[in-house]
């Protein structure tokens, strides 16, 4: 089942798929056991953006800056003799070999008690409340097709940022391959589409690990806070999956490049190697 979003054999391999690299499964065994296994592209774990630049697949696809988590036995210590960047913390422990080069990603707090302050989550509920007095409503990414998903994304998208979305020429395969794993919701005002976040979401053995890779807002609906709406709404609908499998919540918003992810999230080094 992978240990996260990018190393999840289903998401790995329609990756490879789309971009034709082949991919090798690795595995480590200790008396004749598996304790860890690793989704490979030659020297570097799959999925990885040093990989894609190195085999010039860089900027075909958006996935965000996944965190990389790999299914490991907890008591394991090994040399990793993969390249990778934003390897999990979570890793410290096990991988022997990781560098610390001050990079941090954005997780979100998240609505247990320690999580965001209940100012925090009244505010963004009224936000919601004045929304659908409005005649506001939310419906599901996987409501409509992978075609219309990335037909409405990639207008929006453009829409709110002035340009085209990266990745946007394979979006389209891309939201096929992978369209089981999108989560969350649109926004609709009047059954016109205004805003939407492109989030995917996998079941792990220990956690469930969410990506937020990027979002797309009708500027003109802006007075409605659309994506912070978003925002609110799509976590709060994964911590209520992954605390009725009894499961933490690893929401990534990506890298910690934008002091507006701060709001949202609290900061988590990761490591490379």
């Amino acid at each position: 089942m992978g240990g996260s979003f990018i190393t999840h054999p289903e998401v790995i391999q329609g990756i490879s798929e789309l971009l034709e690299i082949p991919v090798m499964f690795q595995g480590r065994y200790e008396d004749d056991k598996l304790v860890a296994a690793v989704p490979t592209w030659g020297n570097y774990i799959a999925g990885s953006k040093g990989a894609l630049k190195k085999l010039g697949k860089r900027g075909l696809i958006d996935v965000g800056n996944p965190e990389v988590i790999l299914p490991m036995s907890p008591n394991i210590r090994i040399v990793l003799p993969y390249k990778s960047d934003f390897i999990s913390y979570e890793h410290q422990p096990q991988i022997i070999n990781l560098k610390n080069k001050g990079k941090a990603l954005c997780l979100a707090k998240g609505f247990h008690a320690e999580g965001f302050s209940k100012k925090f989550k009244y505010n963004h509920r009224r936000e919601i409340r004045l929304f659908q007095d409005e005649g506001g409503e939310f419906r599901s990414v996987n409501s409509v097709s992978a075609d219309q998903l990335c037909e409405l994304y990639l207008d929006l998208f453009e829409k709110r940022w002035g340009f085209s979305a990266k990745g946007a020429t394979l979006m389209h395969k891309l939201l096929e391959k992978l369209y089981n794993f999108l989560t969350g919701t649109i926004l609709y005002i009047a059954d016109e589409p205004i805003a939407i976040q492109l989030v995917y979401q996998v079941e792990t053995m220990k956690h469930f690990s969410v990506e937020y890779v990027n979002g797309g807002v009708n500027p003109s609906y802006k007075n409605y806070s659309p994506g912070s709406i978003l925002s609110f709404s799509n976590i709060q609908q994964a911590q209520a999956l992954a605390d009725s499998k009894s499961k933490p919540l690893r929401y990534s918003f990506g890298l910690a490049d934008n002091d507006y992810k701060l709001r949202w999230c609290n900061k988590v080094p990761v490591f490379l190697t």
